[in-house]
């Protein structure tokens, strides 16, 4: 059965099946390339009759994850130049505008696609929320600075679909008025950016911060990428140079310079930059409701499968301790709650609470009101990845069938129904249904389906990390 919608810029057909509605591969902005490449995101151009909103759009420009990690987090690549593209799931009824979602994916700035099956949006459009997931331009196309070319285009991108969503939501049954943005890992950096830059003001009013702290480098530090990828590729470093080069070169030269970097090891990577215009030299206080966590062990995603938990030697482990000045009453801390454990066990440990727990603390230490923190303990049995970064998704989606490659067969659904329904909670009333972060740091432990609040769970590892 056919579902058709208006947008600003033409009528839309999309498929209804068991009472959803979805709309596939909606463009949200010009294909970026030809005149529009390295440029912010120009308009798209109207249709005449009917477009078909049938099957995914093509996606960002990317090579695929290295292994292992090609394995255990799939990606799609659906080739076109019309990638500025969006999906929705809306439930096919009349009513009451609904409340809306935003998915802004994960990806370390160049991987990922809102075309991903484990996205899939009908649970949320079951549960009565209108779930938009988004692509955005990603690697040096999005996000390589350059003296030529405005910063942060992919993050241009992501204001420019979410301006799509305010103009054209409600012909989807969505509330514009009440509109959740939501990410993980680098979607969720991209997040903590948009809720501080003036271009973003007024688009949305609650946002979920999962597996990411707000985290930009300076327009000189982000340079770095793109002087590496001009020296390899013997052209300057301009964007007028780069437009020259083969796609696929560009692309293989790009994971030749950061593919081997992830965001606990570090390397050389693509960044958000303050730029004083899209992200400003002084962001402005956040006012938007908030939730925002991360999974007890992030770090295990990088260190496990490739080995590297095993390598990690307590030289490098010193090593370590010196390069990002952590007192060594820290290290001896984190050995004491986990006597035996190898020291790259502790070194990821350590490395997630500098990383990700203690940024996020802070944030919500600056902004207590109407912020809640939750923290996803369940442990994956799947190549000993444990509670490991990116784990969580399958559950906040209800979708834990296209997440087996994390999780394994057989996890726990009702876990999936608790989290899930706090996510659909907190898009509808701001809510997510426990106390909001207070002087006790109340924060929801996400572990089995009895799950419950704890207070300042892990607060003596966690107090090194809350200086400024």
């Amino acid at each position: 059965m056919d579902a058709i919608a208006t947008t600003s810029r033409g009528r839309v057909r999309g498929r209804v099946r068991d009472g959803i509605a979805t709309f596939l591969g909606i463009p949200y902005a010009a294909a970026p390339f030809g005149p529009h490449r390295f440029r912010a995101p120009a308009p798209v151009a109207p249709w005449e009759g009917l477009r078909d909103a049938l099957d995914y759009g093509p996606t960002a420009p990317q090579r695929p994850y290295r292994p292992p990690l090609d394995q255990l987090i799939p990606d799609v690549d659906i080739p076109g130049e019309e990638c500025l593209n969006l999906n929705v799931w809306t439930p096919d009824t009349e009513g009451r505008p609904l409340p809306v979602m935003v998915w802004i994916h994960g990806g370390s700035l160049r991987n990922g696609s809102g075309a991903v099956p484990l996205y899939d949006g009908r649970a949320f459009a079951r549960d009565g929320v209108v779930l938009v997931t988004v692509n955005y331009r990603l690697g040096v196309e999005g996000f390589g600075v350059f003296p030529d070319a405005p910063d942060n285009r992919g993050l241009l991108d992501q204001i420019a679909a979410l301006t799509w969503v305010r103009e054209n939501i409600a012909a989807f049954g969505g509330d514009p008025g009440s509109v959740t943005v939501c990410g993980e890992s680098a979607g969720a950096i991209s997040i903590a950016a948009l809720m501080t830059s003036p271009r973003a003001a007024g688009l949305f009013h609650r946002a979920v911060l999962q597996s990411g702290p707000p985290q930009t480098v300076s327009r000189n530090r982000g340079a770095k990428t793109v002087a590496a990828m001009a020296k390899a590729l013997r052209v300057p470093a301009t964007a007028e140079a780069f437009a020259a080069v083969d796609r696929g070169l560009l692309l293989d030269v790009q994971t030749a310079v950061v593919g081997k970097a992830d965001p606990i090891s570090g390397g050389p990577g693509f960044h958000l930059v303050v730029d004083g215009d899209v992200i400003p030299a002084e962001p402005s206080q956040p006012t938007v409701d908030l939730l925002m966590g991360s999974n007890r062990e992030e770090y295990r995603l990088w260190f496990v499968p490739s080995g590297m938990v095993d390598r990690i030697s307590g030289l490098s482990l010193r090593l370590a301790l010196l390069k990002f000045r952590i007192p060594g009453r820290v290290a001896r801390l984190y050995r004491t709650t986990r006597p035996g454990a190898k020291p790259g066990v502790i070194l990821g440990e350590m490395a997630t609470d500098l990383l990700l727990r203690g940024p996020l603390n802070r944030l919500a230490d600056s902004r207590p009101d109407r912020t809640f923190l939750y923290e996803f303990a369940w442990r994956s049995p799947v190549l000993g990845l444990g509670a490991c970064h990116a784990l969580e998704i399958g559950f906040v989606f209800d979708n834990l069938r296209h997440g087996e490659e994390l999780t394994g067969p057989g996890a726990p659904q009702p876990l999936a129904d608790v989290m899930h329904r706090a996510w659909v909670a907190f898009a509808s009333s701001g809510d997510p249904g426990w106390s909001a972060w207070n002087e006790s740091r109340p924060v929801m432990v996400f572990d089995h389906p009895d799950t419950g609040v704890a207070l300042a769970p892990r607060q003596e590892e966690l107090q090194p990390w809350l200086r400024p």
